[in-house]
């Protein structure tokens, strides 16, 4: 009997739906459209917040070690209150900024269970000359391939390998708008020259575009060696050591930790990039606020009409009612069609919003952020899936329950 009386719902609601197909298309469209804008609107934002964050680690790396700038002090230094210390007139002192040991530090680094990629860094000013054009800049002294591990630098690059810098010494990656200024193409030669009188002549192994306008016109790699030797350094001399995490959002928080076991100071790419990390913190707010408002704006829309289409079914509720079904048999046929029509508008709306998505990802926009930064987030069609399911539902109950409730007498009346 209940089988029967289930197949009896269920028809009544497949014929509602399809005896009236404008109405039940309608219906569809109205949350086909709320879930295409609820995923489409959280792909751009979010799209928006992963463009900037890559862009940012095209260069920076989650924590830095490095040896800070320290001031002089007094010569004589006393605990009584009473006694005036001797000073010398407190400047930053020429003290060295190498880190000591560096390779027992980077093994260490390298055995930390959350840390994904470590590698030295010896950077320095430098002006590269061709001729009698000259361009300031920042040479930077890498182990290639740690390094490209770490940022991904061959999908930057435009021209050359970047495996050829490690076969050759005096070669430089050099940013695309140092090249341009210069009027130097793959294979020429550059000098680099740095604060400290020293020259080299260099052969472009490779150029570098990472989207960053800033960086592409004023840094350089080059070999570790190389870096040393402009600096005037011993092949130990490394000033600083980059640290990527499993995590970078957590990588505050792992500051104190790096400073116990190095001994060094530490700047996490927060500290480092205060307006970026400020910028990408008030994103993520706009997202959620953005994403509130419009599944706020797409439920009501739904609701309304799916309530619309219960209520103008009034007359079949009535008869239903007047041959004996039940208010919870009402509630149940309604809901039925509620989520038939949700499954309906949700199946074509991932649809819209995987098309709207791919069209606004083709969008070429130049500068430095070149195609749209939008892109498709699997998570958001997942929760698109079951926002709609849920909204249709409640959308469904909530008129259906308040019309089974009615008595079927005075809607023939009216």
């Amino acid at each position: 009997m209940r089988n029967y009386k289930h197949n009896i719902d269920s028809e009544i609601a497949y014929t509602h739906l399809f005896s009236k197909k404008k109405q039940t298309l309608v219906a569809a469209l109205g949350v086909t459209v709320g879930i295409a804008i609820f995923i489409f609107m959280n792909s751009l934002m979010n799209g928006f917040e992963v463009a900037s964050v890559e862009s940012l680690f095209k260069s920076t790396p989650h924590l830095r070690i490095y040896k800070n700038d320290a001031l002089s002090k007094s010569l004589v230094s006393s605990a009584d209150s009473n006694k005036i210390n001797l000073i010398s007139n407190p400047k930053i002192t020429s003290e060295s900024k190498k880190i000591i040991n560096p390779t027992s530090l980077l093994k260490i680094l390298k055995n930390e269970s959350e840390v994904t990629g470590v590698t030295p860094n010896v950077s320095g000013n430098v002006f590269y000359k061709n001729g009698d054009s000259e361009v300031s800049g920042r040479a930077s002294g890498v182990i290639i391939d740690e390094q490209n591990a770490m940022f991904n630098l061959q999908s930057y690059i435009v021209d050359g390998n970047i495996s050829h810098l490690s076969g050759y010494q005096n070669g430089i990656i050099m940013g695309v708008g140092i090249a341009e200024k210069l009027n130097l193409k793959i294979n020429d030669n550059v000098t680099v020259a740095s604060a400290l009188g020293v020259n080299k002549l260099m052969k472009i192994v490779a150029l570098l575009q990472t989207g960053n306008t800033a960086v592409d016109k004023t840094l350089s790699y080059i070999n570790l060696p190389v870096a040393q030797q402009l600096q005037k350094q011993s092949p130990s001399y490394i000033t600083d050591i980059y640290v990527n995490i499993k995590d970078f959002e957590k990588a505050k928080a792992y500051i104190s930790k790096y400073k116990h076991l190095t001994g060094y100071d530490v700047e996490d790419w927060e500290t480092a990039n205060a307006a970026a990390a400020a910028a990408n913190k008030m994103r993520k707010m706009m997202a959620m606020a953005i994403s509130m408002s419009i599944m706020l704006v797409a439920a009501f829309g739904i609701y309304n009409i799916l309530n619309m289409t219960i209520m103008e079914k009034l007359n079949d509720i009535a008869i239903l009612k007047a041959i004996g079904f039940s208010g919870r048999d009402i509630v149940k046929i309604f809901v039925m069609e509620a989520i038939i029509i949700g499954i309906i508008g949700i199946v074509f709306g991932l649809i819209l919003a995987f098309i709207l998505i791919n069209l606004m990802g083709n969008m070429w926009v130049g500068g430095d952020i070149g195609f749209f930064p939008i892109r498709v987030f699997p998570k958001y069609f997942g929760v698109g899936v079951i926002f709609g399911l849920v909204v249709t539902f409640f959308a469904g109950y909530i008129p259906a329950r308040k019309a089974a409730l009615l008595d079927p007498i005075s809607i023939f009346r009216k």
